[in-house]
């Protein structure tokens, strides 16, 4: 349908934005060199934006795998219908090398790359060692 108000209403009108495309590389490109070698010197800053990942806090909920734990982060969100806050879970798996975490541990958890088919975060900090009895 937009292409028939375009063929019908001003054929010079679509002409022109069509000129219009050409000629706006030709003023760009010479703006397009110096910000490349402005990005291949300052590739730290970079890098620096893209490191952002989120973190989470949660209990260890299971640790019966190899170098896995089951975190379970608990978030408060307001009801969308009764505008009551409510306590929701969501469990992650999260990558432990070592196997230190136990049970009723509090760990912090970060973003990672995929590790396997289900585990995309890794356990970075001890917050706090569950109660033994």
């Amino acid at each position: 349908m937009s292409e028939r108000k375009g063929q019908a209403g001003s054929p010079k009108g679509g002409q022109a934005k069509a000129g219009a495309k050409k000629e706006a590389p030709k003023a760009a490109a010479p703006k397009a060199a110096p910000v490349a070698a402005q990005s291949a010197e300052g590739s730290a800053p970079a890098e620096q934006r893209r490191a952002f990942k989120r973190t989470l806090i949660g209990r260890v909920k299971s640790d019966k795998m190899d170098k896995t734990v089951v975190v379970e982060v608990v978030r408060s969100k307001m009801d969308p219908v009764y505008k009551k806050y409510v306590r929701v879970r969501k469990s992650y798996k999260a990558h432990d090398e070592e196997n230190a975490y136990r049970v009723g541990d509090r760990v912090e958890i970060i973003e990672h790359r995929p590790l396997s088919k289900l585990k995309r975060w890794k356990v970075i900090n001890l917050v706090e060692r569950a109660v033994q009895e």
